[in-house]
Parts: structure tokens; C-alpha cells; sequence
């Protein structure tokens, strides 16, 4: 059985799922909140100190089942370690760690020069797994898988495809019967990774969608809906027909959202899985550079799914409390050995070996002593 679809017996996120936040629309539903959590102690998501020794981060949706699994789990076997994470997108992360209001950052997109020379001091990206980004869509009345090109995609999102059944869509899915339904957009509305690995895909497919969209974590969308975190554009789509929009893999599994095909740059149509992630890491692997920042969008290779990429945790070189320094770079030598065993079953590709061999290199020049 397929790695990826397996996660539909893994219960991550199950409240979140339900949770949509639309920013536009002012709708939806706060998601429910870990016990400890900021939010239900009343420290606020980005307190740093007077904790008692938790260790606090806030970032990226796209990782966070996984993130979720691994502190649980390594605080199973070293209770004195206790790691809260907030999933408020990537911006959020990177803003929270800028300002040391959370020890630890995590991002899906790397952060610009400009970022890492405003920071306090030097930022260090570590790599943890690879995802997938996909299209998901929601139209009963096609059972068809659809499959979707790059510059079909892009066209969509600038507003230039408004129709399911428009023929740009019917050209890429012949024998497809598509309703003459309104396309709806679904797109983020807060500072997200996730939105970095999407449009960074699509300047690179469509020259158009470059110069009046661009590359960033948050953009100035033409067209559609935002909602916050991963799981509030799965709710925005599956509550909505007609509408399309864009997850990591596991929200549209976990969701039961149909999701399509995208072309890549050999030309095949590929869905998202364990082996076509990997496939698009490979080539990257080989000429790593060593902060780790790093596109593997619209990757080469027949097998290589094109919307794919790293996901980051982030922290500081050289840390204001050494004692959690030490237990964090403690936690990420696990994470990226032990750690990597829960990455299938919950749809992530597993880091490249020669990746993990020059981490665990990276890790050891963080100053905690």
C-alpha cells in the first residue's frame, strides 16, 4: 500500500481538519488548542521565558503532524524535555523567532537575506523532511482524477481561468466531462510556507505569474479567498464547490479531498507520493548548500513530483539559554535519525542520507556551552 495513503490510519490533526479560518469571509472556527499550550496557560504563543524550563516554537502547518509526533514521542523517553510548538504559519515563525519571543522557528520556505541580516544573530535552517503540495479541488459530479500542468495552474490563480469547464482545463483532461462551474479560488491568508513552495513553483512554470505574483511567503493574490494555516484552506474547498486550492498532501488525505496530477518538467503527470518526493530530492542531495536553503520545485527527472520541497527548523547559532541549546540540538540528532522512522506513515519522504550526515555536521556548530 502506498506510504502516503496510509496516513489515513494515523489520527493527527483530526480537530484541525475540521477548523477553517476564513480571513476573508471573517468565518469559521478557532482550532482547538493543545493542553500546556500557550494559549490555555495564558503565557501567549510566543513567550520564551519564565517557562519552567518548556521549550516554545511557532511556524510552519506543513510539518506540524509530524513535529506533533516526534515531541510526544521523545518526550516519552526524556521527560525532562518538554517542546510546545504553535503551527501559525511560516511568516509568523520567522517574525516570533526575529524577535526571540520562541526559542525555535520552523519554515517551508527559506529565509531571504534580508531576514537572517535583520535577526539578533546568526540563524541556522535544518532541514527535518519533504512534503508535497497539491492541488485540491471539489467537484461531485467528476469522479475523474483531474490533472493539471504548471502554467495551468498559474492561470487559474491570476484569475485567468474562471470556468471548470474552460477549454485550458479540458485540453489537460480529455474524456473528462467538466461542469460549467465558477472556479473558487482558495488561497492562504497568513504569512505561509506552504504559499512559498506553491508560487515558487509556479514562476518558475509561468514568466507571467512571476512578474505579477512573485515569490514569498505572502503575496498580493488576484483572485480568491484566504485561509489561515493548511487546514483552514482544506476547509475553505471542501466547503465549497467549485473551489480549488492548495495543501500539504496529509490535509488532503486526512480531509478526503480529491487532489489531482501535476505535470512536471519531463513532461509526465505525477500525484504526490513517498517516491516521487524522493525522486525530487535527489538530484538537490548531491549539491546541498551548506546553510541548507535550498528550492527542489519543478524539480528534473521523470519520477520527480514538481510541487515539492524541504521543510526548515530554525535556531539561533548561538542561543541566549545554552541549556535548552543543548537539549534542542539533543532533540534534532533524534529527529533526524529515530525521528525519520514516523515520516512515511505520515506522508513525508524521509531526509537523503548524505542530507542527514551534513545536519548532524551543522547541529554541531551550534554554541551551547
Amino acid at each position: 500500500m502506498n506510504a502516503f495513503i496510509r496516513i489515513g490510519q494515523v489520527r493527527v490533526l483530526g480537530a484541525l481538519a475540521l477548523a477553517t479560518l476564513l480571513s476573508a469571509c471573517g468565518g469559521g472556527q478557532t482550532p482547538p488548542v493543545a493542553q500546556g499550550s500557550p494559549e490555555t496557560s495564558g503565557q501567549g504563543a510566543a513567550a520564551a521565558g519564565g517557562d519552567g524550563g518548556q521549550i516554545n516554537g511557532a511556524g510552519a502547518t506543513f510539518p506540524n503532524p509530524i513535529y506533533s509526533k516526534w515531541f510526544s514521542e521523545y518526550t516519552k523517553s526524556h521527560p525532562d524535555v518538554r517542546i510546545n510548538y504553535q503551527p501559525i504559519g511560516s511568516g509568523g515563525g520567522i517574525r516570533q523567532l526575529t524577535a526571540q519571543t520562541v526559542f525555535f522557528g520552523a519554515t517551508d520556505g527559506p529565509m531571504t537575506d534580508d531576514q537572517l541580516r535583520t535577526a539578533p544573530g546568526p540563524i541556522l535552517h535544518l532541514p527535518t523532511v519533504l512534503g508535497a503540495v497539491v492541488p485540491v479541488y471539489n467537484l461531485p459530479e467528476v469522479t475523474a482524477e483531474l490533472k493539471f500542468s504548471g502554467p495551468l495552474l498559474a492561470d487559474i490563480y491570476l484569475g485567468k481561468v474562471k470556468k471548470w469547464n474552460d477549454t485550458a482545463i479540458a485540453k489537460e483532461n480529455p474524456g473528462v466531462k467538466l461542469p460549467a462551474t465558477d472556479i473558487a479560488v482558495a488561497h492562504r491568508s497568513d504569512g505561509s510556507g506552504t504559499t512559498y513552495i506553491f508560487v515558487d513553483y509556479l514562476s518558475k512554470v509561468s514568466p507571467e505569474f512571476k512578474q505579477k505574483v512573485g515569490v514569498a511567503t505572502s503575496v498580493n493574490w488576484p483572485v480568491g479567498v484566504g485561509g489561515k494555516g493548511n487546514e483552514g484552506v482544506a476547509g475553505v474547498v471542501k466547503q465549497t464547490p467549485g473551489a480549488i486550492g492548495y495543501v500539504e498532501l496529509i490535509y488532503a488525505l486526512q480531509n478526503n479531498i480529491p487532489y489531482g496530477s501535476v505535470k512536471n518538467k519531463a513532461g509526465a503527470y505525477l500525484k504526490a507520493s513517498l517516491e516521487s518526493v524522493t525522486a525530487a530530492a535527489a538530484a538537490s542531495a548531491a549539491s546541498m548548500p551548506a546553510d541548507f536553503r535550498v528550492s527542489i520545485t519543478n524539480a528534473d527527472g521523470k519520477e520527480a513530483y514538481p510541487i515539492a520541497s524541504y521543510t526548515w527548523i530554525l535556531l539561533y547559532q548561538s542561543p541566549t539559554d545554552k541549556d535548552k541549546g543543548r537539549k534542542m540540538v539533543a532533540f534534532m540528532r533524534w529527529a533526524i535519525t529515530d525521528g525519520e522512522a514516523y515520516a512515511k506513515d505520515l506522508g513525508y519522504a524521509p531526509l537523503p542520507d548524505s542530507v542527514v550526515k551534513l545536519e548532524q555536521d551543522a547541529l554541531g556548530k551550534i554554541q551551547v556551552q
